[in-house]
């Protein structure tokens, strides 16, 4: 059986095991097939029979030559105490043949064994080389501009602040601001998305696209280690050790089945003699040896997880990261999705509409705003930066306090300045005209030492893909929620817009856990799509929490179980795919595994199967099994 609890490349647990991969038993496993072959084509094509004797050394020469790695791993076992295992079954069950005078049968079971371990164990290198493969896109080296000459360094010896240079067709090594004009990024790598990604001076550039047309060149703002491909990197890699429910129920499964079918095949080759007047101990330890031999659960412990490799890449090609297999099922019992609005159903691209002000000077008011919002990522706060221009002024806000859920409060030049939503005026009890509350855009209030100074409206957009996401979801019988810190009249003319089941406003980030907590009172599997450090919490208490990746908060998207790398939400739709797809064949390589083992294993009891029809059955539907698994990462998931 192998070690499947710990990694599904099962032959190199500790350093004391044999490489499989290892060309020299590649070498010797084909010289034992070429001799297994010349035997077979002598006795059966030319009719010249060897000698016992002869006949012993050339199949024991063709034997070790195949199976001297499953000899040794299965005696190292032993020696731990480990009996229990798939080594140790195919070393008694080829051996049992030869103390029975089937040499040739004995041969075909190890060659056509060993074949089938190398066949899996290169199909799951293969599958963790191409998701590794499908992102490590980094350069070691990269342009480094220093003292005005330029010059090629390791991408690891440049340090925050200098610039780089990227020339066309060249990957960007380093996440950093672009300071170019303008420049065109192929993001496939990043995002899923291969189409050209215009950039302008400001933009954020990251490690992995690839630089289109222009030189470009960018400050560099993280290290090697901390750019978000190398993140992204680690999350995949990380991804393959956590295992789906599926995975640890066939783990578990392995270490009771195959302890019970050896004792199962110990019986039959021993109670016959109680009852059978006929009973001869050979005829009976043949029919034992072929039951040992289909009963190996290979086809189980390796295509399983082989599938989940294949789920967790076929996402990563389309932008989506998983961090373990066991999200994948999760997906698959999702009966309702839980949205934030502002960043996941709107582009988080917000322009200032108007300024309205209540006895206070509209310039002044927008120089305060500007002060307290430098100290913030928020897209709202770029929006008022930018709209300010060369109004902003370079007043310096102090002690600046972030009120989650309500906004920000801070000290400039001596005023207590507050820039917020109307829960924020509310605290400090400071009142405000009524008719502000029936606004639709986002409002910004402002107040200054406890006075109302005005107002600012903000208003943002729906995503291109939101109302096909919308509709996907309803189609697969998808309940969708809004829950938003906006205002409640807000967060009802966008669920009107998109056709959302049901839309909560006006909620702190305890307000959204509280929602979360009664939908899943309700029994109700719950994904949550956000995108902001407000998230984190529902992120983590749901079934399963999915980042908005572009422009998520480094909070967001460690806490997240998946992270969409492009904000497109539709992309919530290709997960939820991808999901039912890959347990889609991992429950066929189940059925497929365990029926014709159930079937093989009633003729080979029955003296039905021989030990020719038992490897090939078993060597057979671990090869299916495997292909099958392997053709999920072929696949195209719209």
């Amino acid at each position: 059986m192998k070690d499947c609890c710990t990694t599904p490349k099962h032959v190199h647990e500790a350093n004391e095991e044999h490489d499989h991969g290892n060309s020299q038993q590649h070498l010797g496993l084909l010289t034992g097939f070429a001799i297994l072959i010349v035997v077979l084509v002598l006795d059966y094509g030319f009719q010249i029979k060897l000698d016992k004797l002869t006949s012993l050394a050339i199949n024991s020469i063709a034997y070790l030559l195949a199976g001297w790695a499953v000899l040794i791993l299965a005696f190292k076992r032993v020696v731990r105490g480990d009996f229990f295992n798939e080594f140790v079954l195919m070393s008694i069950a080829t051996l049992g043949a030869f103390y029975i005078g089937e040499y040739a049968e004995g041969v075909a079971v190890m060659v056509f064994y060993s074949a089938g371990e190398w066949f899996q164990d290169s199909a799951v290198d293969r599958a963790k080389a191409s998701i590794k493969a499908l992102l490590d896109t980094r350069p070691d080296k990269v342009t480094v501009v220093r003292d005005g000459r330029t010059q090629l360094v390791h991408a690891t010896d440049v340090k925050l602040q200098e610039t780089i240079q990227i020339k066309p067709g060249e990957k960007v090594g380093l996440d950093g601001e672009l300071i170019s004009e303008k420049g065109s990024f192929n993001t496939a790598a990043l995002t899923g998305e291969s189409r050209p990604d215009s950039k302008y001076k400001g933009a954020v550039v990251l490690a992995g696209m690839i630089n289109l047309n222009t030189v470009s060149e960018i400050i560099v703002t993280s290290l090697f280690k901390d750019s978000k491909l190398s993140k992204i990197l680690e999350l995949v890699q990380d991804a393959s050790s956590r295992k789906s429910q599926t995975q640890l129920f066939i783990s578990r499964f392995a270490k009771v089945y195959t302890p019970i079918v050896f004792f199962l095949a110990l019986a039959l080759a021993l109670i016959p003699y109680f009852f059978v007047n006929t009973y001869v101990f050979n005829d009976w330890l043949y029919r034992a040896l072929v039951f040992l031999v289909i009963s190996c659960p290979c086809a189980l412990v390796v295509s399983i997880p082989l599938g989940y490799f294949g789920g967790i890449g076929l996402a990563s090609r389309n932008g989506i990261l998983f961090k373990g297999g066991n999200f994948l099922d999760v997906m698959c019992k999702i009966d309702t999705v839980v949205m934030d609005k502002t960043g996941t159903l709107t582009k988080g691209v917000f322009n200032v509409q108007k300024v309205v002000t209540y006895q206070f000077d509209e310039h002044e008011l927008i120089k305060f705003a500007v002060a307290l919002e430098k100290n913030s990522t928020h897209p709202i706060g770029q929006a008022i930066i930018t709209y300010a221009g060369e109004l902003a002024g370079n007043r310096q806000a102090t002690t600046v306090e972030e009120i989650a859920g309500h906004g920000l409060k801070g000290n400039v030049e001596g005023k207590i300045v507050l820039a917020g939503n109307l829960k924020l005026l509310e605290k400090f009890e400071i009142s405000y005209p009524i008719e502000i509350e029936e606004l639709v855009d986002t409002v910004v209030v402002m107040a200054v030492d406890k006075k109302y100074i005005g107002y600012i409206t903000i208003a943002d957009e729906l995503k291109e893909d939101a109302v096909e996401t919308i509709k996907e979801l309803h189609q697969r019988r998808i309940k969708v929620v809004i829950l938003s810190g906006d205002k409640q009249v807000v967060v009802d003319e966008i669920a009107q817009k998109l056709g959302i089941d049901s839309a909560y406003g006006d909620l702190l980030p305890e307000g959204k856990v509280e929602k979360v907590e009664s939908l899943k009172n309700e029994g109700r599997g719950i994904a949550f799509v956000g995108d902001g450090i407000n998230d984190a919490p529902v992120l983590a208490l749901a079934d399963v929490g999915i980042a908005m990746g572009g422009l998520g908060s480094d909070a967001a998207i460690e806490t997240a179980d998946i992270v969409i790398q492009n904000d497109q939400i539709l992309k919530v739709v290709t997960a939820l795919k991808i999901g039912k797809l890959t347990r889609s064949i991992v429950w066929q390589n189940i059925t497929l595994a365990m029926g014709v083992k159930v079937l093989v294993l009633t003729f080979g009891a029955f003296g039905v199967a021989n030990l020719w029809e038992a490897v090939i059955a078993d060597v057979g539907v671990a090869f299916l099994a495997i292909l099958n698994a392997v053709r999920i990462q072929g696949k195209k998931v719209l």
